[in-house]
């Protein structure tokens, strides 16, 4: 590793030089190590190791743009882990925690559940009665033409705050009333 270490070192302080082919030496050289990480970083936090290469390229491009902030004194590795770590970091909460789940799994548990039963229509018109007016015309407007929040709020004169807040609260209302019966 020490051997490796060093011969990035003085590949990275001939690159700063100007020597575009221990440029080159350099970024082949570190690569694999980097790709390599990037999958084991993605395997760790269970994500698919697929998108180590996109990953990789981030890397490459923190270093090339970055590299004359490298103190040509101090070993090369270090600052190239630290950038691929906080890269890696980057990539991982970009992404977001997702799980994958196949959904052949689940195939026949989903096929066996019968398909709830909608409302008969004259009941639903019956608890909109039981709403204030205005939630029932946020409701009526919303749920049952279909508006956009936005439209909802220039129809009947509201902001679009107050259009959610009405929605919310005839939702609440309704759901209530349906769990009394």
């Amino acid at each position: 590793m020490r051997g490796r270490d060093d011969e990035w070192t003085d590949l990275m302080r001939s690159a700063n030089a100007g020597d575009g082919a221990a440029y080159h030496r350099l970024l082949k050289s570190v690569t694999p190590v980097l790709r390599a990480g990037a999958r084991q970083g993605l395997a760790r936090a269970g994500q698919s190791p697929d998108q180590a290469e996109d990953i990789v390229q981030d890397i490459l491009l923190a270093v090339h743009l970055k590299r004359q902030t490298w103190d040509a004194n101090a070993p090369f590795a270090p600052w190239l882990f630290a950038i691929a770590r906080n890269k890696l970091i980057d990539a991982l909460r970009k992404r977001g925690r997702r799980i994958f789940v196949d959904i052949d799994d689940f195939s026949e548990t989903l096929a066996s559940e019968p398909p709830a039963e909608p409302l008969p229509s004259v009941d639903i018109a019956s608890h909109l009665d039981d709403l204030t007016p205005r939630q029932r015309d946020v409701l009526q407007s919303i749920a049952v033409e279909n508006a956009s929040i936005r439209q909802t709020a220039e129809k009947l004169s509201m902001t679009e705050g107050n259009v959610r807040v009405t929605l919310h609260r005839g939702l609440a209302s309704l759901a209530a009333k349906l769990r009394e019966e």
